[in-house]
C-alpha cells in the first residue's frame, strides 16, 4: 500500500462526490449513495471471503491499508457523505464533503512527507496545521472568511482527537459548524 497514493485517491474520490451532490439533485444523490454503498459491502464482504473480484481487487490490494477491512475507508466515505445529505441542507453537505476531502488527504500527505512534531495519536502538528491551512484557504471561497476558519479548526481538530473512523466524524463536524454558522 502506498499512502500518498492512497490519499491522492481520498482526494479526487471525495472531490468527485462533493460535486456529485453539488450538480445532481438530492434524491438522486441519496439514491445512488445508498446504492454504492450496498454494493460496497458486497464486494468487500466478497473480497474479505477470499474471493477475487475482477478491478475490485487489485484496487483494494493497492490502496487498503494492512488489517483493514477491505474498502473500509471508502464505504465509511460514502455513509458520511450519505449521513450529511440526509440530515443537512445540500449545500452545507457539499462544503462538509470538500472539507473531508481535503483536509484528510492534505493531513496526511504533509504528515508522512513532513511530520516530525507528533501531537496525539502518531498524528503530527505540521500535517495538521497544512491540513487546516489548505481546507481555509479552499473554504474561503465557498463560504464567508469567519465560517471557513472556525469550520477548519472543528474539523482540523475533530480528525486530530477522533478515536472513530475520521471519514464518518469530519463531514459531520464540518457541516454542524457550518449549519450553526451559516
Amino acid at each position: 500500500m502506498h499512502e500518498s497514493l492512497r490519499q491522492v485517491v481520498h482526494l479526487i474520490f471525495g472531490l468527485g462526490i462533493a460535486g456529485f451532490v453539488h450538480l445532481f439533485d438530492r434524491d438522486i444523490v441519496l439514491s445512488v449513495l445508498v446504492l454504492t454503498l450496498f454494493v460496497g459491502f458486497i464486494l468487500s464482504d466478497a473480497v474479505a471471503r477470499g474471493y477475487t473480484v475482477p478491478v475490485v481487487s487489485p484496487i483494494i490490494a493497492a490502496l487498503e491499508r494492512r488489517d483493514a477491512a477491505p474498502g473500509k475507508g471508502a464505504l465509511f466515505f460514502a455513509l458520511g457523505a450519505l449521513f450529511c445529505i440526509a440530515f443537512f441542507a445540500k449545500e452545507v453537505a457539499f462544503v462538509g464533503l470538500v472539507v473531508l476531502a481535503l483536509l484528510d488527504s492534505v493531513t496526511t500527505l504533509a504528515g508522512v512527507r513532513f511530520g516530525r512534531t507528533r501531537i496525539y495519536n502518531h498524528k503530527s502538528l505540521e500535517g495538521t496545521l497544512a491540513g487546516f491551512a489548505a481546507t481555509a484557504i479552499a473554504l474561503s471561497f465557498l463560504v464567508p472568511l469567519g465560517a471557513a476558519l472556525a469550520t477548519a479548526v472543528a474539523a482540523a481538530v475533530a480528525e486530530l482527537v477522533s478515536p472513530v473512523d475520521d471519514n464518518l466524524v469530519i463531514p459531520v463536524v464540518a457541516c454542524l459548524t457550518l449549519t450553526v454558522l451559516l
